[in-house]
């Protein structure tokens, strides 16, 4: 659990998970860390419940899901979820309450079932990973969270003093299936979670099988355009028309290797990894992994219908 996630109710939350175990005759270990020790310590305590063949539970918003995902992944045991964030988008996805005592009562009777996860760079991504406007949104943000507090309105604030300023673009050249293309853009966004995907309206509905997970991601690629036609863009988003719009483009794949030719290859790029924005080398190396992560899911009669 990350001290610091969010502005929700720790001291409650707690409380409630401890009573849950107790009222089961469950055991648990419940480790409150601060953010700068969550990586080494929930790589420690992944590497004990693989070899304890117990689970580790991630509870708190998307960068502690990843945080402890990341570290679940590479030792080979089981994530559960107790989301504590805003959206959420990967708890809904794989119909996990999002109020703590319901999703710890799914939990208590989940079982791990593989669900897909990507990549940039070896880190990875469970939501999305971007970079251009959508991390110089979120830094912007958290300066401006500092400065005035956190709020929902100063989030706001914070995205539209970003919009009015977005001028930057970005000379990429991207490898796609054995080709390569130039390309400007003022973002490029993957995602791999269909249900963000589906209410931007990118993609429409579920697949006939009902599936999420097709072994593939989708890019989204925002052409330069000006500050007016990008406040058009977010409105159509809002109302999941964002697929009908002629500024973007929009494509799936599996592998995609990103560079960017105007710059000095050893330069750092700026990408947002599930809203954590970090620095890494180019080229960027963007896939689907292909050992899934095993997430304790809900028994279908439990799960929650993604809304």
């Amino acid at each position: 659990m990350n001290s610091r996630s969010g502005s929700q109710d720790g001291d409650g939350t707690r409380a409630t998970i401890e009573a849950a175990l107790r009222a089961s005759g469950r055991p648990g270990q419940l480790h409150v860390c601060e953010p700068a020790d969550l990586p080494r310590r929930t790589a420690e305590l992944a590497r004990q419940a693989r070899d304890t063949n117990t689970a580790i539970v991630a509870v708190g918003g998307d960068g502690t899901i990843n945080t402890v995902a990341q570290a679940a992944h590479a030792a080979g045991c089981a994530l559960g979820v107790i989301p504590r964030g805003t959206f959420n988008y990967f708890a809904r996805t794989h119909g996990i309450a999002t109020d703590v005592a319901d999703a710890m009562a799914q939990l208590l009777g989940a079982r791990p079932e593989p669900v897909q996860v990507a990549a940039v760079n070896e880190h990875l991504f469970l939501v999305n990973a971007s970079l251009g406007l959508y991390p110089d949104l979120l830094e912007d943000r958290e300066v401006w969270k500092n400065r005035f507090g956190r709020s929902q309105w100063v989030a706001i604030w914070a995205a539209f003093a970003t919009l009015f300023r977005a001028q930057r673009r970005l000379k990429l050249r991207i490898g796609l299936d054995g080709a390569q293309r130039e390309v400007k853009t003022l973002t490029l966004f993957v995602g791999n979670n269909r249900l963000q995907l589906e209410q931007v309206g990118v993609v429409q509905g579920q697949r006939p099988d009902g599936a999420r997970d097709n072994g593939r991601v989708t890019a989204v690629m925002l052409k330069p355009i000006g500050t007016w036609a990008l406040l058009r863009l977010m409105w159509q988003g809002a109302m999941g028309t964002l697929g009908e719009a002629d500024d973007i483009e929009h494509f799936e794949f599996q592998q995609m290797v990103v560079r960017a030719p105007s710059v000095a290859g050893a330069r750092r790029l700026k990408v947002a990894v599930d809203g954590e924005v970090l620095r890494m080398k180019a080229p960027l190396d963007v896939r689907v992994l292909p050992v899934p992560l095993f997430l304790l899911k809900p028994a279908p009669a439990d799960r929650e219908a993604p809304a």
